[in-house]
Formats: structure tokens, sequence, C-alpha cells
């Protein structure tokens, strides 16, 4: 079990190479349905936050930064205020080859961050299977 209080979440990134189109990929990240489909059981928007639920559990997070099929952020409302963590999506096209591929930014306590990768690898193959990559 972490002690909180005594330790700081770290910045970790995670890079996934996607076979789709930035706007594809975009809808799959921002929208309530489209997260439903890989990223969470249930999405719902209420007062402007997303609602995401697993197994019955709900976390609710709002939208920090949005830059339309290219990057969105955002930040657990439950999380201590001062807690700078956040958990952000961006699409980044290579200039040469036009691959695309999906960074995932997100932070973990240390003991918790292996862990924390294998949950994201495991949700980007489900988000993969459905836009078919």
């Amino acid at each position: 079990m972490t002690d909180t209080n005594t330790q700081k979440k770290q910045k970790f990134t995670l890079e996934f190479e996607i076979k789709s189109s930035p706007k594809i990929l975009f809808n799959y990240l921002s929208n309530a349905s489209a997260l439903e489909e890989w990223f969470a059981d249930k999405v719902n928007i209420r007062e402007g936050d997303y609602i995401f639920v697993w197994d019955g559990s709900e976390q609710r997070a709002h939208i920090v930064s949005k830059k339309d099929n290219h990057s969105i952020r955002y930040k657990w409302v439950d999380d201590d205020a001062s807690d700078e963590s956040y958990f952000q999506f961006e699409i980044v096209q290579d200039e040469i080859t036009g691959d695309i591929a999906l960074i995932v930014t997100d932070f973990a306590y240390a003991d918790e961050k292996e862990q924390t990768s294998r949950l994201w690898e495991s949700q980007v193959h489900e988000l993969k299977h459905h836009i078919g990559s």
C-alpha cells in the first residue's frame, strides 16, 4: 500500500503506434460513447465533467485542455488539489512516414507505475481492436 503522505506521483508516458487517421482516433479519445468502447464500462457527461464507470465504481474527470484531432487532457476531480497529475492523450503524426502515434501521459506512485502501464497497454490494445488498427 502506498503512503500518499510521503510520495508524489511520478509522470510517465507510453507511446503506441496506431493505424488510424487523427480525426477517427481523436473521436475515440474524446467522445463519451466511443470511450465506452475501449476505456470504461460506461461514460456519462454531467455538468461538463466526464463520469467514467468501471465495475460500478464512478470516477469524475474534467477536460483541462483540448486541441481537436491532436490532444486532450483530463484531470480527475477527486484528486487532491495540490496533486498536479492528469492523464492525456496526444496524437503525433510523423512528417516523413505519416505514421500515427498515440502518446499517453499519466501519473502513478512508484510502486504502482508498472501495473498502471500494463493497464494502459491493455486499454490501448482494446482501442486498436475497435478501430481496426
